[in-house]
Parts: C-alpha cells; sequence; structure tokens
C-alpha cells in the first residue's frame, strides 16, 4: 500500500534485515556439534531450504518438532509458514541459544510462527509465545506509529494474526489513540481536527480534498490501510464515542483515495493488494459499496457530507457499471440534498461519440431531478428558496449540454420541463441555456426558436440579461419585443415611484436604470396600462430616450457598439412591424369590400365596423398579454401602437420633439 507518511517507507523491510542471520546460524549449529559431539542428524525442508538441525534444542523449546520427530528424523514445514524462511532461522536462533531481534517489523510473523511450532509457556517456560506477546502490549500498542507497522505486516499473516487477536488489539488501540487525539488532553495541537465544513463551500475536487487530508498526518495514517481494517477501525471509533463530524471524514477521505481519485488504481497496484487474476473494477465496485454502508443516513448526513461527495461516488459507479440499488441509493441520497449542491458537482456526460440525449449520465441527471421534484411535491411544499436553487442548478447544467448539436428541440424542451416553472424565481439562467442551445442550432427555423423559448419570461429576468435579450439576433422576434416592452414598463414605474419634482428637477441626472435586478411586474400587465398608449401622462420619456441620456451622462459604462447594435435591432424591427401593418391593412381592406358585397344594405363607414367589434371583444380596461391576440382587429389595433413606439425611439438623434407649450397645452408628437 502507498506509504501514509516519510516513515512508513520502512514498512517494507525491518532495519535490520541487513544482518546475516544464515551465517549466524551456520555458526550456531557448528558450535552446538563441536560442544555435545553430536552430529546434526535432522532435516528441516522449508520450501527449497533443507536445514541439518539437531533435535535436542528443537524438541525442548517446540511441542510440534517433538511431536514429528518422535518416529522420524526429517520433518517438512507447509509452504505458507507464517513469515517464510527468514522467521524460521530467527526461531531457530532462540533455540539454539542466542538472543532474537524483536522489532516492530518482525514481531507479528515471529509470534505466529512460535504458535504454529507451539512454544507456548505451558510446553517450556520462557518460551518465545510469551516474550513476543509481552512487547506487543508494552512496547509496540503503546505507540502509534509502531502499531501501524504491526498491522500492515498482518496482511500477509493472515488468519494467524486474527486467531491470536493481533490485528483486534492493534485496531483497538489506533481507535484509543485516536479518539486522544480528538480530545487533545495535553494540548499539543496547534490546530482544529479536520472536519468537511470547509469542502461544502465549494464543488468536489480530489486534488482540494488531498492537500486537506495532508493537514493531518495521523488520519492519512488511518486512510492509508486496507479496507477491510479500516472499516473495523471506523466501527472501533464510533464505539469508543468518538463524534461523528469526525468520524465522517475519514470515510469519505478514504473513499477519495481509493474509489474517487484518478488515481485510485495506481494506488491498489503499488499496494499490492492487486494481482493479475482480480479484476480491479469489481474490487473498486466492492470498497465503494462498503464505504456507503459506513456513511451516515438521514439528517445526520446533511449536516455532515457535502452534496458534491455523493455526486463523485455516483459518478464512479456510472463508470464502473455498478449495482442498481447502489446507484439508486446514491440517487436518492443526493436528491434530498440537491439544494446544497454546486453547479460544477452536476454530472457531465463524457466525451463520446453518441448524442449527449442518449448518454446514462443526463439520463441519472434527470432521475434525480425527478425525484427531488416527487419529494418536493409528496410534502406539499409550496414554492421555496430551495426550489429557486434547484432551479437555477438545473438551467445551468443545461447550458452546459446545450452545446451538443445532436440535442434536438423537443428533447431540450423536455429536459426544461423537468423542473416547474413554478420553481423558476429568475429566469437568467434559462436565458443562457436557450442562447447557448440556439448558437449551438445555427439552423434552427423560427417555428422552433419560438417552441423552445415559449419557457422564458422577460419579466422575471434581470435588468442586465434583459437588455441582452434585446440585442439578441438569435432569440424569435417575439420574445425581443416583449423584452422592449418589459423595459419600458420597468423603465416607468422608476419614474413613478419618484414624486413628482424629483422627476421634473433631476430628469437630467437620472439614467433610468432600475434599483432592483428583476422586473417587478407580474404577468396582469396589459397594454392598456403601459406609459406607451395615447392617454399616457406628460413627461414620461420611452426607454430609448432614457439609454440615450444615460449613455450621454456615464459613456464609459456601455460601449459605443451595444448602441449602435440596439438601434440596428430596433430599426429592424421597425420595418418588420411597418411591413406587417400594411400586411394587415390589405387583408382588413380585402376582408371589408368582400363582407360590403355581400351586405349592400348595411354598409357602414369604413372602418366603423371592425372598431366596433374590437371595442366589443375587448373592452376598455380589459386585462391582455404585452404582445399578440387572436382577432384580426386588435392586431391592426396593437400594430398601430407598437408603430407609435417605435416613432418615439431615437438612440442617436436625428428627431427631436417640440417643447411644451404650457402646463395645459396638448401634448405634442414626434414629427
Amino acid at each position: 500500500m502507498e506509504a501514509a507518511s516519510p516513515k512508513d517507507n520502512s514498512v517494507a523491510s525491518s532495519p535490520f534485515s541487513s544482518l546475516n542471520i544464515s551465517a549466524l546460524l551456520k555458526i550456531k549449529i557448528l558450535s552446538w556439534s563441536q560442544e555435545t559431539g553430536l552430529p546434526a542428524s535432522i532435516r528441516v525442508r522449508l520450501g527449497d531450504r533443507i536445514f541439518c538441525l539437531h533435535k535436542l534444542p528443537l524438541s525442548s523449546k517446540s511441542r510440534y518438532f517433538n511431536r514429528k520427530l518422535n518416529d522420524s528424523t526429517e520433518v517438512e514445514l507447509p509452504q505458507d509458514f507464517p513469515g517464510g524462511l527468514e522467521i524460521f532461522e530467527k526461531i531457530t536462533l532462540f533455540v539454539y541459544g542466542s538472543s532474537t531481534l524483536v522489532d516492530p517489523f518482525n514481531v507479528a510473523a515471529l509470534r505466529c510462527a512460535a504458535e504454529f511450532l507451539e512454544m507456548t509457556e505451558e510446553y517450556c517456560s520462557g518460551n518465545l509465545c510469551e516474550r513476543f506477546d509481552l512487547y506487543l502490549n508494552q512496547v509496540v500498542l503503546q505507540n502509534w506509529d509502531d502499531t501501524l507497522i504491526v498491522l500492515q505486516k498482518c496482511q500477509t499473516l493472515l488468519p494467524w494474526a486474527e486467531d491470536l487477536l493481533i490485528v483486534s488489539r492493534c485496531i483497538e488501540s489506533l481507535a484509543f489513540m485516536a479518539c486522544m487525539e480528538i480530545l487533545d488532553p495535553e494540548r499539543r495541537r496547534d490546530r482544529p481536527v479536520l472536519t468537511l465544513e470547509p469542502l461544502a463551500s465549494s464543488a468536489w475536487n480530489c486534488k482540494s480534498v488531498k492537500e486537506f487530508v495532508s493537514q493531518d498526518l495521523w488520519v492519512k495514517d488511518l486512510i492509508a490501510l486496507p479496507f477491510g481494517f479500516f472499516k473495523r477501525i471506523i466501527a472501533s471509533l464510533r464505539r469508543q464515542g468518538m463524534k461523528e463530524k469526525y468520524v465522517s471524514p475519514m470515510i469519505v477521505f478514504y473513499a477519495n483515495k481509493w474509489v474517487i481519485s484518478a488515481k485510485a488504481l495506481q494506488f491498489r497496484q503499488n499496494s499490492g493488494e492487486i494481482d493479475c487474476d482480480t479484476n480491479v473494477e469489481d474490487k473498486v465496485s466492492t470498497i465503494l459499496h462498503g464505504i456507503l454502508d459506513l456513511l451516515p443516513t438521514g439528517e445526520k448526513s446533511s449536516r455532515i457530507i457535502p452534496v458534491g461527495f455523493y455526486f463523485a461516488m455516483l459518478s464512479k459507479s456510472l463508470e464502473l457499471d455498478s449495482r442498481s440499488e447502489i446507484k439508486s441509493k446514491l440517487q436518492d441520497q443526493i436528491a434530498s440534498l440537491l439544494p446544497l449542491a454546486h453547479a460544477g458537482d452536476f454530472i457531465l456526460p463524457k466525451s463520446r461519440a453518441e448524442s449527449v440525449c442518449f448518454s446514462i449520465e443526463l439520463a441519472t441527471m434527470e432521475s434525480i431531478i425527478s425525484t427531488y421534484v416527487s419529494f418536493d411535491l409528496d410534502m406539499n411544499h409550496t414554492p421555496s428558496t430551495s426550489n429557486s436553487v434547484v432551479a437555477e442548478l438545473w438551467d445551468a447544467y443545461l447550458a452546459n449540454i446545450a452545446l451538443d448539436p445532436k440535442l434536438g428541440p423537443q428533447r431540450f424542451m423536455e429536459l426544461i420541463e423537468a423542473i416547474p416553472l413554478s420553481y423558476r424565481q429568475s429566469h437568467d439562467n434559462l436565458y443562457r441555456a436557450l442562447n447557448t442551445f440556439l448558437q449551438a442550432h445555427p439552423d434552427a427555423s423560427q417555428e422552433e426558436k419560438t417552441r423552445v423559448c415559449k419557457y422564458l419570461s422577460c419579466q422575471k429576468l434581470s435588468q442586465e440579461v434583459c437588455i441582452n435579450a434585446v440585442q439578441n439576433e438569435l432569440m424569435p422576434l417575439r420574445l425581443i419585443v416583449q423584452a422592449l416592452f418589459i423595459q419600458q414598463l420597468n423603465t416607468h414605474q422608476a419614474f413613478k415611484e419618484c414624486s413628482d419634482s424629483f422627476r421634473y428637477a433631476h430628469c437630467g441626472e437620472f439614467s433610468g436604470s432600475l434599483s432592483s435586478s428583476k422586473c417587478p411586474y407580474s404577468k396582469s400587465q396589459n397594454l392598456g396600462e403601459s406609459p406607451f398608449a395615447e392617454d399616457a401622462e406628460p413627461g414620461r420619456r420611452p426607454l430609448s430616450a432614457l439609454l440615450q441620456k444615460d449613455h450621454t451622462i456615464q459613456g464609459s459604462d456601455m460601449p459605443e457598439k451595444e448602441y449602435e447594435s440596439t438601434s440596428f435591432r430596433i430599426q429592424t424591427l421597425e420595418q418588420e412591424l411597418a411591413s406587417l401593418k400594411r400586411s394587415l391593412q390589405w387583408q382588413n381592406i380585402s376582408k371589408r369590400t368582400e363582407l360590403a358585397s355581400n351586405k349592400v344594405q348595411n354598409v357602414k363607414p369604413f372602418g366603423l365596423e371592425n372598431r366596433s367589434m374590437s371595442r366589443r371583444k375587448n373592452p376598455l380596461g380589459q386585462k391582455t398579454g404585452c404582445i399578440g391576440s387572436v382577432t384580426f382587429a386588435t392586431q391592426r389595433k396593437y400594430a398601430s401602437r407598437l408603430m407609435k413606439i417605435f416613432r418615439r425611439i431615437t438612440l442617436f438623434g436625428g428627431r427631436k420633439t417640440r417643447k411644451k407649450s404650457g402646463a395645459t397645452g396638448p401634448r405634442t408628437r414626434p414629427i
């Protein structure tokens, strides 16, 4: 496993391994033969090595050898002998009376080998089992680094280390020392314990999390352990009373290193946990499932674990094609925490040849949104700030995927409708998504543009975005005219809220911009209440005049190109509306002529009948939309009004109005 800190570089080998144990053993055997005059008649085979030893020292210390040598002079040890050749040589040195070099790197293997050879205190006083247990309890388990070394060495000694409770003792010791690190009774810590609160303020980033973890080496040590040991330490920490706000971060950091990180596979290969016959994806998927079982659920998780972590885990589960129950569990958890997410947390489709609409990532995000909406509807929630946040996040996500030219208008409309329109208190992000979609689909027809943009309400656009919509040639004509109306209505509202003295005395200082960023008018606003009507009170200026004044006072705030673009766009709209009016007039004349020929006896003056009909269908004071209607006469009426409006729009001079002749005089009109 990858080293957790510089000290871990020594985990691979003992600092005493350079001693030539084999040479020392040969000297001891030769000395014993010379002292006793007995030959080395016992042959012990371990792997490819054969040891020629004496029966007496082996039988006096080991019940195993005493039993095997009763009727034979040859003993073959199993291939999985704990610790292998090196450990057997050290055990044999002890048998011949030499002192055994014990350290944290070999004590676990020596203890397991002594247990295998039955070198217990009951068989012989002062035997190896008792000595190694004392070393473990009094030396190793009192020190954090030594305990970690022994626990890591136990990976190759299973199940012996488990049966002798070496693993359990190490885990309990590490958990206890971790709790003491949190409590810090001696006040040795110079910084607070790591929690996940600083990570909740931004989207999930594996590199940032790795740098964050490096602040506490004891956490870094724990997350370097194999998952089997790690989950037992987590259970012990909770059993010993550590608070969840300190336990959960370790689980999250472990998942970030071994599951989420792009280097997770490299870490596992370096750790030696994965051999050539192991399916890496199955191994990571198993750990992912185990991590989910360790994490808290419900309200606890919402206060501790950032939702970006669950998004990262879900993305990895999609990549690994994990079981459906794992993905479903993650999706439900994300849906319950969705208002706390960031736009960067949402899972984007991978770069593939097929279209975005068929990607598993987009289908998963749709499922999460659907789950959230279902939860909200089941709880009978009224529109809230959380719903507005989710809507803005979804619209920002749509702006990212709208770049795909293969994403059709109908599919894009379905994605917009995934969030109810009532959730959207602001349409700024929706406008950006629509603008991106139209840029990626330059060949879209006017009908398709109108259908896609029908969800956009200019009344919910900020002032800056609304002005941008007016200048955007990709938007349909209906939306641009609506944006112009909303701008004028809001300008009129700003003047109306001011006192008459302020309005007339300081007109030159007022730029016409709103203090509020959102349009205050509701959907019930109609043309009859607009300042563009013929009976509008004097002193009110159209939007173009206010923009002209604002540009004069604050010339550096808006570039000249934007005014030129707006002027050109308005001139184009004026020409289109004039053409529309002429067409409507010719159609009206043709219709009246045909009607007059059929009903000669009921002929009325030209235009009078239709004007009467228009009044009956749209009586004074009736609420209508700011654009459009279904009757022919009403269309003609609104076209006339629009012409009067655009005649008054003068961005760069060229047309002037006559000064007012008096307070009671008639209102002047532009020439």
